[in-house]
């Protein structure tokens, strides 16, 4: 019997040793690239997507999204949209039927429409914060939520880094592809819990 808990202190994620994802990671910056990409993403049934956006430190201004995540269990691909925009069969691929999960999508839905007109919730899509709560988890964030399932810690050191660098370091992509690819995990892990109901959930008290 799995236990599963609804809730996990931040000092207890603190002390969790660090989670990276193991896989390849590709950087797409040319539309030739991004249709292999796109080609290989459509032999999965089920990929992980997020996005970041360089942060902005002036009231009032706010940047386009400059990195969008796919990720499968073994691979992600970087997709550089501020140099590559969002071309036409990529929007295509985020609203066919390939499951795509994610969180807090409205705010990356949100992100992509100020780049194109299409609305990818049309797609076949994943919320993980609303997804979760059906097994008793009452967390909202990826780390909180990656760390109650694995007991190991996504580090958000780079979130606030320039993504619109001309070049990404290892850790930005580390960082990026790791991101995506928890959402895949957190997903199939809790799918397989559903599939044969050997868990329970135990309540935490909030100190």
């Amino acid at each position: 019997m799995i236990t599963l808990r609804n809730k996990i202190l931040k000092k207890e994620v603190s002390e969790m040793p660090k989670e990276s994802f193991p896989g390849r990671i590709f950087v797409v910056y040319t539309e030739p690239e991004a249709r292999k990409a796109v080609e290989y993403l459509n032999t999965h049934s089920i990929v992980g997507v997020d996005t970041e956006t360089r942060p902005s430190f002036k009231r009032g201004m706010m940047h386009k999204v400059a990195l969008l995540q796919i990720a499968t269990h073994d691979t992600c691909f970087l997709f550089r949209l501020n140099r590559l925009g969002l071309p036409d069969f990529l929007e295509e691929f985020l609203q066919n039927s390939v499951l795509k999960v994610g969180l807090s999508l409205r705010d990356d839905f949100a992100m992509l429409r100020k780049r194109n007109q299409g609305d990818p919730r049309d797609g076949n899509w994943i919320e993980l914060q609303d997804y979760v709560p059906r097994f008793g988890i009452e967390e909202k964030s990826l780390q909180k939520i990656y760390a109650l399932l694995f007991a190991k810690k996504i580090s958000k050191a780079q979130r606030l880094s320039n993504w619109e660098a001309e070049v990404l370091t290892e850790a930005q992509q580390l960082y990026a592809a790791t991101d995506a690819w928890a959402c895949v995990e957190i997903y199939n892990y809790l799918e397989e819990l559903r599939s044969h109901g050997n868990y329970r959930v135990e309540k935490v008290e909030e100190e």
